[in-house]
């Protein structure tokens, strides 16, 4: 019997370090070291993550093949000192913060991983694009298919695209820094308020607030972007070459505005700036599809990188072509570069061959991560002194289809934990999606955030039509499409401006259509997470409606949980009514210590 061979892919020392094993080229585990820390987009070195993958295989580091980094640290550290060296004296603070920092740990990441795992094998460090395109190309369902990747900076390279066939992938043109979509991106969410790296996704939800009534002012002074879609940022705006913000006060009076501090009130203007710079990205990304579809001649298109999580854009792509069929990397940013650099080993380095049928991915669902047997969670639920009951499956999908019905928000703790940043049935937060009060009561009561953020919907695959404009499945929540016209209350030119549209009720599925009657959707079929599977088709049969409110369970600044103990310390900081927790499901209202809570939820119920 011929011996296994392993591969560890790992990313770190940017955001959202993770870790991912193959075996004979096949995903094992994979996971973000967040998971396990607690601390959200942890950029340390991911011990955590990569024990929990090689404990996962049963096997230690000495029996890996392989390690595979996910960039190259020297390269990338040439464009931080040219770059300074450009800009100098002017950046001299940023340069003493960040450089002692490269020279003590991110400049050594061989010596690193031999110390950190007792390995003295093969280490191979594609680029930060290449770990990209292959965390795009090759578990998609496709033999042959351009490739797009998108973030705000690896290397040097800030965009690229090229094509995947059989088992290679062929970069051919890129756009490199300090001209960046995603630091485009990321400077209108600093300047309306939100962090950097973490709040990307906010200001896309914020968007549909807004009117773009600054694209010309971008397109005229910030952005000279061609027909094919590159592009060149004027760099006098900005200031993360060599400072410590994303942008130039001259940016600020261009716009008429200071940028907006994370305490303040998001006013019409900031609205508008996120509306303004989100139609921005779909034109530059529209014209990239376009000319890489001319250059190609390609029907599919696959996607990774950070701005490849921009599903309002991804939506639209697929929608208005020209490909036919789009694949997206589930975990697109910096965490799915630590998938990719292993399989760039395994298919591009060692030759090994790709099996492919053009329908279905190898990624598995995103199901991926640590999962507990109920020994272990009923030992944590004992340990915790809850009170729970035990239910087989039937009883389990029968009592929580009920409460939710009764508009109960419901933690549901169920199987493998998800790679990526999107909650997909494993570790989420549900509710009903015809509720017109779940939105808010979710947002200020749940997940203790900003109350404009809208929730996506988990629907079954078979009824997305009869609710969505969505033609296809969109397993990882990374496609955004129309609410359907026939699942529509009001007319689509209402006057309500600003926040005052959340109080407007949109649809037959309220708590899940945005104020553009958008929705991220999930499409849910019984392959990779049946329990889920089983869950919306038990609340289907009680309510004739296929969609429920799916949203990651945690709260704001956390990390997605991933243990009992997460979930059970998450179940009781906020107001989540029930937990269904493996075969256990616990009621707040049981819990002797929880009294007080009750009481609070009950005279502070949202209007």
């Amino acid at each position: 019997m011929e011996t296994p061979h392993y591969i560890l892919g790992i990313s770190a020392f940017y955001h959202d370090s993770a870790a991912c094993l193959l075996k004979d080229g096949e995903i094992v585990a994979a996971a973000q070291e967040e998971r396990f820390t607690r601390k959200k987009h942890d950029f340390s070195f991911p011990l955590n993550a990569i024990h929990y993958c090689l404990q996962e295989a049963g096997i230690s580091a000495a029996e890996l093949n392989q390690i595979a980094f996910y960039d190259k640290p020297l390269l990338k550290f040439e464009r931080i000192l040219e770059t300074y060296l450009t800009y100098a004296p002017r950046g001299i603070r940023s340069f003493l913060k960040a450089v002692p920092l490269w020279l003590k740990q991110k400049m050594w990441i061989s010596h690193l991983i031999q110390e950190k795992l007792h390995y003295s094998g093969e280490l191979f460090f594609p680029e930060h694009h290449e770990s990209h395109a292959a965390s795009a190309f090759f578990p998609s369902p496709f033999s042959r298919a351009a490739i797009l990747t998108i973030d705000g900076v690896g290397e040097w390279t800030t965009s690229s695209w090229g094509v995947g066939q059989g088992n290679k992938i062929e970069l051919r043109q890129e756009i490199r820094f300090p001209h960046s979509l995603g630091l485009l991106y990321s400077a209108f969410t600093y300047y309306c308020g939100f962090r950097v790296n973490s709040g990307e996704y906010k200001l896309m939800g914020l968007a549909p607030y807004g009117e773009p009534r600054f694209v010309e002012h971008i397109l005229t002074h910030l952005i000279d972007l061609k027909e094919d879609g590159s592009f060149k940022l004027n760099q006098k705006y900005f200031d993360y070459c060599a400072g410590l913000r994303m942008t130039h006060s001259r940016f600020h009076k261009l716009f008429g505005a200071p940028p907006r501090q994370p305490n303040e009130p998001i006013t019409q203007h900031y609205m508008d700036m996120a509306a303004s710079v989100q139609k921005v990205t779909e034109m530059i990304i529209e014209r990239m599809v376009r000319y890489i579809h001319r250059q190609t001649g390609m029907k599919n298109l696959v996607l990774a990188g950070g701005v490849a999580l921009n599903c309002v854009a991804n939506g639209k792509i697929l929608r208005e072509g020209p490909f036919e069929n789009i694949w997206i990397q589930p975990a697109a940013g910096d965490a799915g570069g630590a998938l990719g650099a292993a399989l760039f080993v395994w298919h591009q380095l060692l030759n090994r061959p790709r099996k492919t049928d053009e329908k279905n991915d190898f990624q598995k669902g995103s199901y991926l991560g640590p999962q507990f047997s109920a020994g272990e969670i009923e030992a944590v639920l004992q340990k915790e002194g809850l009170t729970y009951r035990h239910l087989d499956e039937e009883e389990l999908l029968e009592t929580v289809t009920d409460l939710l019905q009764q508009e109960k928000v419901v933690g549901w703790f169920q199987g493998r934990m998800e790679f990526g940043p999107r909650a997909l049935g494993a570790r989420s937060i549900l509710g009903d999606a015809r509720s017109p009060r779940m939105q808010r009561r979710m947002n200020l009561k749940i997940k203790f955030r900003e109350s404009f953020r809208p929730f996506a919907p988990s629907v079954l695959l078979e009824n997305v039509r009869q609710y969505f404009l969505l033609d296809r499945e969109s397993p990882y929540m990374l496609l955004v499409a129309p609410v359907h016209p026939s699942q529509r209350l009001s007319g689509e030119n209402n006057q309500a401006e600003g926040f005052e549209k959340l109080h407007q009720i949109r649809s037959r599925i309220p708590a899940v259509t945005h104020v553009d009657f958008s929705a991220r959707i999930q499409t849910v079929d019984g392959k990779h997470h049946p329990l889920y599977y089983r869950l919306l088709k038990k609340f289907r049969e009680k309510t004739g409606v296929a969609v429920l409110v799916n949203t990651s369970f945690n709260v704001r600044g956390e990390p997605i949980v991933c243990t009992p103990q997460d979930a059970i310390q998450c179940f009781r900081n906020t107001y989540i009514d029930y937990l269904a927790i493996g075969p256990f499901l616990v009621s707040k209202e049981k819990q002797p210590d929880e009294a007080e809570i009750i009481q609070w939820h009950q005279q502070f119920e949202p209007d």
